[in-house]
Order: structure tokens, then sequence, then C-alpha cells
């Protein structure tokens, strides 16, 4: 069975199947901030989401991480070290992006484990 949570015209925010989450893209909760602020509010939409559909940053299987520029790579990964519970790094790829909006910087996917 797959389980649908928050689901409009284009798309489900979490989607479940057979114990796997899959959340839609997140990206910051204001774009006009840097990419330090834009990496940590980014990162809280996931632990909610991860939440609400039984998981937590613990059974993160895997990242995938949008970065408008590689010149904003090492301030992301300081917030994203600092997020990520050590012993725990899920698979990860990171990539240069054009975003949706002018102002983004920064968006990730995640999937992670129902616990």
């Amino acid at each position: 069975m797959i389980e649908r949570l928050e689901t409009k015209p284009r798309m489900s925010r979490i989607v479940k199947h057979h114990g796997t989450i899959y959340l839609c893209g997140q990206v910051a909760a204001d774009a006009t901030k840097d990419i330090t602020e834009q990496t940590q509010t980014m990162l809280d939409k996931v632990d909610a989401l991860l939440i609400q559909a039984g998981s937590d940053r613990k059974h993160i299987l895997s990242a995938t991480i949008y970065v408008k520029d590689m010149s904003y790579f090492a301030d992301m990964n300081a917030v994203w070290d600092a997020w990520v519970p050590e012993g725990y790094a899920p698979a990860r790829a990171c990539v240069a992006a054009k975003m949706a909006r002018e102002a983004l910087l920064v968006e990730i996917s995640v999937v992670a484990a129902e616990i």
C-alpha cells in the first residue's frame, strides 16, 4: 500500500511505501537569508516531516542536496555536519543546480526508513 500525506495536485509532501519514507524537495523557510540560515531552516523542515511520517534523522537512508552554486558548499556542509547525528550519515549526493526560484540557494530530497 502507498500512503500519501499532504497531497496537492502537483505533489505529496510525504509518500510512504513498505516502511520507506520519501519526502518532497525541501527549501528554506525564508529565501532572503544566507546559505547558513537557508540550510538550517530547510533541515528543520526535514525534521518536522520525518517526525510526522514516523521517522527521524537517524533513519535517513539517502539525501540529495541541490546547491545553487558550489561556492556555498563549505558553508552548507558546516550546517549539515552539525545536523547529522554522529554515526548516522546517510548516503548522500550534492550537485550544483538551477533552482526553481532565483533566491533559493539550497534544496534537499530525502529518503528515510520508518521507525
